[in-house]
């Protein structure tokens, strides 16, 4: 790291609560809990239930594995920041966040990806299916949107890392590296370049597939039975609604910190700035295990000690 007399960040987005951080303090505790036992639950089902090793669980498994990922670097962090009269932050602590919160991000969205693509081979080819996504090009695609988020944002990170900060305040409630880039006294414009080359990569790599799947899914709807069309429901239905709120939370993440939202009040833009960190991680397992009728089932007879 470059020197610099900065060693910790303020976060001035959090407001006084006075005594109503103790009932903050309780309500991001149970959505913390919630998150982690619903994830951890659908974790081990598909682990142990070997009916459920197949490409489509072994995708769900990665995305649940990512909602932990994310969820471990926000909500320990929110829950102390709560009973925190400064909201000081140590700054290789706030180098960590931004990298665990900004893979995380991509990450999700590469699994939306790979699992688009995946429901596009059982929509639109079903009697292919077994041959085109064996279980070990399905652990290879999981495997690569994995390694791709992490390494692409190895750059990002070490290119923050050598700005020298002139300032210590931050406007948000968790470490952001927008807002961090604007403290730097140094030279950024290497930190711009990188940031507008690795935009389209962020966004088009996934983006390009997901595109793709859906249009093939909907032409095969279009001129399929009602049979076909209601297996397309079943089939693609959780995984586009997950698809859906992903992209409203990085909408709002966009508009919050690309956009002047000073007359928006402050608790709202708190919430918005939180959304895809927090609503992602808690409605995948239960949309996944509510909608999927064998993933139900096996989660079923796994809480109340049935055999499978």
């Amino acid at each position: 790291m470059n020197s610099s007399s900065v060693t910790f960040l303020v976060l001035g987005g959090y407001l006084d609560l006075g005594s109503a951080r103790y009932l903050w303090f309780l309500v991001v505790a149970l959505v913390y809990v919630s998150i982690l036992g619903s994830n951890v639950l659908l974790i081990v089902v598909i682990c142990v239930n070997r009916t459920l090793h197949r490409p489509m669980y072994l995708f769900l498994l990665s995305l649940l594995v990512n909602e932990l990922y994310g969820s471990s670097g926000l909500f320990p962090f929110l829950l102390l920041q709560l009973f925190s009269a400064t909201h000081w932050v140590p700054l290789p602590f706030c180098f960590l966040q931004i990298y665990v919160l900004y893979t995380y991000v991509n990450v999700e969205f590469c699994s939306l990806a790979v699992m688009a693509y995946d429901r596009f081979l059982a929509v639109c080819l079903p009697l292919r299916y077994c041959a085109l996504m064996t279980g070990r090009r399905a652990a290879a695609l999981a495997l690569a949107a994995w390694f791709y988020s992490l390494l692409k944002f190895l750059v990002t990170l070490a290119l923050s890392l050598r700005l020298t900060l002139c300032g210590a305040a931050l406007d948000a409630l968790v470490c952001d590296n927008f807002q961090l880039v604007r403290l730097a006294c140094s030279d950024t414009a290497v930190n711009n370049a990188y940031g507008l080359a690795a935009l389209p990569l962020a966004v088009l790599v996934p983006l390009a597939p997901i595109v793709f799947s859906y249009a093939r899914i909907l032409r095969v709807c279009s001129v399929g039975s009602a049979r076909t069309r209601r297996k397309a429901v079943s089939t693609c239905g959780p995984h586009l609604v997950s698809l859906l709120n992903f992209c409203c939370g990085c909408l709002f993440q966009v508009l919050q910190s690309r956009f002047d939202m000073s007359h928006v009040p402050a608790a709202l833009r708190g919430v918005l700035s939180l959304y895809f960190l927090v609503i992602q991680p808690l409605l995948n397992p239960l949309l996944y295990g509510m909608q999927v009728t064998r993933l139900r089932a096996c989660c079923w007879q796994l809480l109340t000690c049935r055999g499978a």
